[in-house]
Parts: C-alpha cells; sequence; structure tokens
C-alpha cells in the first residue's frame, strides 16, 4: 500500500469511485416492471395492494399503506396521529430534515431531543425532559438500521398518552428484543429510496396494526377523498366525497412491481449487509483514530448506513480533510447527518444551535462508508484500506 495519500499526489486506492450506497436492479426486476407497462393498471391497480401486503406480512403488521416516497410516509403517519397546529411533536435532529418537516407541514411544532452518544439514536431521558401539555407524539428514527430502545420510549409514551411514530427508513428488516421493525410503535414508516434496503425508484409505505389508522392514511394519499379510481372502477360508480384536504401521494403500479420483485432478495441483502458491518467493525475497532459503532444488546441491526466517529483528538485534521481524502483515493464517503434545526429554515423559525450538544459534537465527526449488498469483498477491502491509509497519514 502506497503510504502517500491520493490528495497528495499519491495513487489512490482505486481506480473508480465507490459509492455510499446504490440499487441492485437486476433482469427479474425489468421484467415485472414491464409486465405492468403492458397491463391495464399503471396506478392505483393490484400491484399496490400486492405490495403493502407483501411488505405487512414481511415485518408482521396488520395494515400497510404505499405512498410515493418515505417523506409522504412520515406525512401521512403524522396526520393519521391527529398532528396539527400547536402540537408538539419530539424528535431527534440526527436524521434527513424530513423527519422533522412532516410536523411542520400540518401546523406543528418539533421539539428536538438528544441522543444517546453510543447509539447515536434518541435518548429516552431526554424525550422525557421535553415533554410538556403540549406534547402529542414522539419521532423515533432508527438511525443507520438499530432501533431504538423501545421498551423505556413505550413506556415514556404510554404513561403520558403519546402516539409513537417510528421513522424506520433506515430500518427494514430490523429486530429489537426478537421483534421485527414495524411491530414497535403505533405508527412504522419505511423508505423506498434507491439506496435504501428495496427501491421502487422513490416510494415509501407506513405500516400499523390499527385499521383505524390505516383508513385515515388510505384518505391522505388519495387527495383526501373517499375512494380512488379503481374503486369505483369496480363499483360501476363515479361518486366520491372530499373529507379532508389530502395529497396525491399515490405509489404507481409501476413502482409497486420493482418493489415486490426486490422483496424477493431481502433476506439476502440484509445478511449482505451485516457481513459487511462485522468485516468493517473488525478492521476499525483497534484503530485509535476512529470509533465503530456500539450494537446493543437483543438489537440486530439492518445497517442501512455504516457509520464511524472520527476520534479528532488523535488526529491532526478535522472531519472536513478526513472527507476530503477518502474521496480522493476514490472513496464515495457522505455525511449523516447535519442537525435538522441547523438548517437555514430551521434557524429562521428561532431554533439555535446548542439544543442537542450530543448530536452535534457526533455530527462533527461522522463520516458514512459505503454500504451496499452488491459490493463485493475487493470493494471492501479497498475501504478498510484508505480508512487505514489515511488515519495513519494524519495521525498525530
Amino acid at each position: 500500500m502506497s503510504m502517500r495519500l491520493a490528495i497528495d499526489g499519491g495513487t489512490p486506492v482505486r481506480e473508480t469511485m465507490l459509492p455510499y450506497g446504490r440499487q441492485w436492479v437486476d433482469e427479474a426486476d425489468v421484467q415485472a416492471v414491464v409486465e405492468v407497462l403492458r397491463s391495464d393498471w399503471l396506478t392505483t391497480g393490484p400491484k399496490v395492494r400486492s405490495f403493502e401486503d407483501r411488505v405487512a406480512g414481511y415485518v408482521g403488521a396488520r395494515e400497510a399503506v404505499a405512498v410515493n416516497s418515505g417523506t409522504a410516509a412520515l406525512h401521512v403517519a403524522a396526520f393519521a396521529a391527529g398532528i396539527g397546529p400547536g402540537d408538539e411533536v419530539i424528535t431527534t435532529p440526527l436524521t434527513f430534515c424530513a423527519t422533522a418537516n412532516c410536523v411542520l407541514y400540518l401546523g406543528g411544532r418539533p421539539v428536538f431531543a438528544d441522543v444517546c452518544p453510543d447509539t447515536l439514536n434518541i435518548r429516552p431521558e431526554e424525550v422525557a425532559d421535553k415533554i410538556t401539555p403540549q406534547t402529542k407524539a414522539v419521532i423515533t428514527v432508527d438511525f443507520t438500521g438499530q432501533p431504538c430502545d423501545y421498551e423505556a420510549i413505550r413506556a415514556l409514551a404510554e404513561a403520558r398518552g403519546l402516539v409513537v411514530i417510528e421513522d424506520a427508513a433506515h430500518a427494514l428488516g430490523a429486530e429489537y428484543h426478537g421483534r421485527p421493525v414495524g411491530t414497535l410503535s403505533e405508527l412504522t414508516a419505511f423508505s423506498f429510496h434507491p439506496v435504501k434496503h428495496v427501491t421502487t425508484g422513490e416510494g415509501g409505505m407506513v405500516v400499523t396494526d390499527d385499521p383505524d389508522l390505516a383508513a385515515k392514511m388510505r384518505i391522505f394519499r388519495t387527495h383526501g377523498v373517499t375512494a380512488d379510481f379503481r374503486q369505483r372502477a369496480e363499483a360501476g360508480s363515479w361518486v366520491y366525497e372530499m373529507v379532508a384536504l389530502g395529497y396525491n401521494y399515490r405509489l404507481p403500479d409501476i413502482n409497486c412491481a420493482l418493489g415486490l420483485a426486490q422483496m424477493d432478495r431481502l433476506g439476502k441483502w440484509l445478511s449482505r449487509r451485516r457481513e459487511i458491518a462485522a468485516r468493517y467493525t473488525e478492521a476499525f475497532a483497534q484503530m485509535p483514530e476512529v470509533d465503530v459503532p456500539r450494537v446493543l444488546a437483543g438489537t440486530n441491526p439492518a445497517w442501512h448506513l455504516y457509520v464511524i466517529e472520527l476520534n479528532l483528538e488523535q488526529l491532526r485534521v478535522k472531519r472536513k480533510e478526513i472527507f476530503a481524502a477518502l474521496r480522493a483515493e476514490n472513496i464515495g464517503v457522505n455525511v449523516h447527518y447535519i442537525p435538522v434545526y441547523w438548517h437555514p429554515h430551521y434557524q429562521q423559525l428561532g431554533y439555535e444551535k446548542g439544543l442537542c450538544p450530543v448530536a452535534e459534537s457526533a455530527y462533527e465527526r461522522l463520516i458514512s462508508l459505503p454500504m451496499f449488498p452488491a459490493m463485493t469483498d475487493e470493494d471492501v477491502d479497498n475501504v478498510i484500506e484508505a480508512v487505514s491509509k489515511v488515519c495513519a497519514g494524519y495521525a498525530l
């Protein structure tokens, strides 16, 4: 291994850029989509319910509602939970902005609670401290695909009459004390973006055991009307009623066909993600320059992301320089996430930096490594080599 860093003119670890995540589409996926294109239904057709049933069955939920993005999934879940003007919803700052935005969409106010320093999931004690008479719900995030401490969060929620909405965009296939994600909260939202565990291109889904909540979400995703086009066609009727101010959040059959085909390989892909995570942890656990993720007893993460935290006290540079050096080695690292309330829109709403010091400190040190099931063993070796090379190059 050449120890001269690529950013200083050395030879990169690999010749081409390895992305941090990407989809895996094969001929079976293509054929599934082609069959729908040749069918009578491109949207609001039978593939939608088939995909919903498949995901519900996989996670062990009674009901599933497909929508056209993970953001839409959070929005319909928040609507079903009854969030409205004046309501406060406690959530984590260490997430994509959609987690908190869904509260704003409905006129509520996100309240940010700090994270656990080990898992970077929302800390139940911080949630407890943030509860007020206006608190309506808690939106958890299973960061990187590791479930939160739902025993503690559920106890809090039940004692205070709060709804738990689980943002499980990272966590399809994860388990918590033997129970699959999808059975831990009243409402669980998934994402099917291309970098997630299965993809529909864009798409999302909410699962629940409550048929009344599912009914509210189905109405909300279709403009707030009581019957979609297929239902009216089957009934031979033109009549529908708009009973709420909903949105067009429908997920077409084309996308659902892709998702159904992808579900056939989810088990194999989860196994591969876990193999890659184990390789990374073994390689980096003894490196003083980085901390590896901590997996709590009783959880089995789905590993959407694998993040390392830089021990900046052991390095001559900050995260910015390490990030640039790894990109120069053709390792497509990323950062998840900028604390939500640091974004200009939230600053304009009056949120100030310093609200969640653990999350803010973690953000300054986080780097997401490539993690997707199509990675070869050589790809994994390249990542390990590059991280070792860069950290050695900048070590004190």
